[in-house]
């Protein structure tokens, strides 16, 4: 694309302009949590006049065979290819040289993307994940934060990246929040998530196994119950949870919501920062101070103010991680961007 007509036709004075260029073939690694979703950065690659190789998750094999049959019947082969299989598969992908890849996932698979794209000094955009917090500030509408922080953080089964990983209030609004949130999940799902159709499972035993582990390490609010042969855990809160509890530390990536105090938005402020640089920070507050300072002295992939994970939906603002959440980022015209060279082009007449 070219931000000026073209050609120029013996220009009378000197014309610079940006031209996008395609960057040649793109690899695209997609994780298993939203198989098909998170293919979308394919679209974006494309859109650049890029040739695509996508590689679907493994741990999501219905989808990946789905794409894998799909892809060939509608798109032109020779832009476009769908490579499935396990470890050994994306192992041999990364021996290949690439113009650019785009990996999401963890963090641990994320230095070895880096790695191996470091050896042809291919460009990475790594979308990765990391602990989110969620801070409650005093006074706000309890009933209505409940509501949204369950449905951002219990959304197919609390396995979404960018879904609020723990609260940070103080106790007297913790234990407000503790009775609110219970009555935000049953509204969700009913008394039983397991019986209920919106409520997921977690996809594999070995998560399921870390998952249940944790489960300990607060006291429960609500849920705390699981199975294993349906691989469900309930959507649980646990409150006056350390920060040194096993819960917290590592990413939970599913239905665990710990509820940690603080003494208010300094110490909040301090916690965050003396940790990774997570994906999201989300904050339920009404006060344009506490808003700007955390916007100003905190340091993280997205922002959201009073609803969690929709800042994600907006095709206008650039989704991506900073520090150990990631690198680059896409969406919209941030996708053409992050998919093409914009080279600089200068026409000087030579009279």
């Amino acid at each position: 694309m070219v931000s000026a007509p073209w050609p120029y036709r013996s220009p009378e004075r000197s014309a610079p302009w940006t031209q996008y260029d395609p960057l040649g073939v793109v690899l695209v690694i997609a994780p298993w949590n939203y198989p098909a979703q998170l293919l979308a950065p394919v679209a974006g690659a494309l859109a650049a006049r890029n040739a695509v190789v996508a590689k679907p998750s493994e741990l999501a094999p219905a989808t990946s065979a789905a794409l894998a049959g799909l892809v060939p019947q509608y798109l032109d082969t020779d832009a476009v290819a769908v490579v499935e299989g396990g470890v050994p598969e994306t192992t041999a992908l990364l021996e290949q040289r690439f113009d650019h890849i785009l990996y999401t996932g963890n963090g641990t698979v994320g230095r070895i993307v880096m790695a191996a794209a470091a050896r042809h000094l291919t460009p990475v955009t790594l979308e990765l994940g990391g602990k989110s917090p969620a801070f409650v500030d005093r006074g706000t509408d309890l009933d209505t934060v409940a509501a949204r922080l369950a449905a951002g953080k219990f959304l197919n089964a609390g396995q979404t990246c960018v879904a609020p990983d723990y609260v940070l209030t103080d106790r007297e609004t913790a234990r407000a929040l503790e009775g609110a949130l219970a009555k935000a999940v049953e509204k969700l799902y009913g008394p039983v998530a397991s019986g209920s159709p919106e409520y997921g499972r977690i996809v594999n035993e070995r998560h399921f196994d870390r998952l249940t582990a944790l489960l300990d390490s607060g006291r429960q609010v609500t849920g705390g119950t699981y199975d294993r042969d349906s691989k469900y855990i309930a959507p649980t809160v646990l409150a006056e949870v350390s920060p040194d509890a096993p819960v917290m530390q590592e990413e939970i990536f599913g239905p665990i919501l710990p509820i940690v105090e603080v003494a208010g938005l300094d110490e909040a402020i301090d916690f965050i920062n003396d940790r990774e640089k997570p994906l999201a920070l989300y904050a339920f507050t009404e006060s344009d101070t506490t808003r700007k300072r955390l916007a100003t002295e905190t340091s993280s992939g997205g922002l959201g103010f009073g609803l969690p994970l929709a800042h994600l939906t907006i095709s206008d603002l650039p989704f991506g991680g900073v520090g150990e959440s990631g690198m680059g980022n896409y969406h919209g015209r941030y996708s053409l961007e992050t998919f093409s060279h914009r080279k600089a082009v200068l026409a000087k007449p030579l009279g």
